[in-house]
């Protein structure tokens, strides 16, 4: 296992920070479109010592989920992504098929240990829930003014993107990792979600069996569906790409980010799996509490509870 860090925004001091706490990898948003753009910014975190081993999303990819006029253009713009990370050396890009973008809330306030801020989702606060992206929080525009995608068009759309992405991948030596939907429920919001659960997931993996065709094994998502973390590890130990270190308390309806060392799941068996399947790709922590002096502003991406998380991380795999 690689520790990995999502830093946003990336900063100088947060690049230093990093290094400082053992970080060996960082994870970040897509910089934009042609390979100067993403040559500058490998470079500029390998400045620090530290090695970009995955973009997270910030692809545009609308149409390729709902198999709009500009699916195939939206394609290429991807295939050209992946040749780009592949001449770079970037592993691991993080996708969703989520219908209406990023993960959601509907609080990123609720007061925890010590009055540290948490995130949420409550359905009875439903009309209250906001979308969460690198740029922070904003409202929701949930396929605004368009009939719903059904179940079996996202599959098909899925089916029809990864036949054309996966040989693209497996060229350029890159991993998709599909990271759930979060929450994971069907329906939401009036859309159809389809990677909701495990056997969804192992569906995903069998669509188009490969090595390049993988999952992140974002933790609190699988805590928040309701099921064993630490088996689901074992189940889909030949296709993590990356993982989520994070937690929750209670699951879909309503679910609470919990700190790492707080929530429902055994943290430490976590590690040991990975470890036992022999995982060596990166993980990171993922949503963090808001700590004294920070603001909800980029909830879950504040840095001092990811410098706390990564200590409680290097704990657990020096405990072993």
């Amino acid at each position: 296992m690689r520790i990995a860090l999502a830093i946003r925004p990336l900063t100088d001091e947060k690049l230093i920070l990093a290094r400082q706490i053992g970080v060996t990898d960082i994870v970040t948003y897509y910089p934009g479109p042609g390979f100067e753009v993403l040559e500058k910014m490998h470079g500029y975190i390998a400045s620090f010592g530290l090695r970009l081993s995955v973009i997270e999303n910030e692809v545009l990819m609308d149409d390729i989920i709902h198999g709009g006029a500009n699916r195939d253009a939206q394609i290429e713009a991807v295939a050209d992504m992946l040749q780009n990370m592949g001449k770079l050396e970037i592993p691991v890009w993080c996708y969703c098929w989520m219908p209406g973008g990023d993960w959601s809330r509907t609080s990123v306030a609720v007061s925890d240990r010590g009055g540290s801020l948490v995130s949420q989702f409550d359905i009875d606060h439903v009309d209250s829930v906001k979308l969460l992206d690198v740029k922070g929080e904003v409202d929701h525009a949930w396929n605004e003014g368009k009939e719903p995608t059904t179940q079996s068009q996202l599959w098909e759309n899925l089916e029809y993107f990864l036949r054309q992405i996966i040989p693209v991948a497996e060229s350029a030596g890159v991993v998709l990792a599909m990271h759930p939907d979060d929450p994971p429920m069907s329906p939401f919001l009036g859309d159809t979600q389809i990677m909701t659960c495990p056997d969804e997931l192992q569906r995903l993996v069998e669509l188009v069996p490969s090595p390049a065709n993988a999952i992140t094994f974002c933790q609190g998502v699988f805590s928040s569906m309701g099921v064993d973390v630490v088996e689901n590890i074992y189940r889909f130990r030949d296709h993590i790409g990356f993982v989520h270190f994070r937690d929750v308390v209670g699951s879909v309806p309503k679910f609470t980010e919990a700190w790492h060392d707080s929530g429902q799941t055994n943290m430490a068996a976590c590690i040991r799996a990975y470890d036992e399947i022999g995982f060596d790709g990166p993980i990171r922590p993922d949503h963090v509490p808001v700590l004294a002096g920070e603001s909800t502003e980029l909830a879950g991406y504040t840095m001092l509870g990811r410098l706390w998380a990564v200590g409680y991380m290097k704990g657990l795999m020096d405990a072993g």
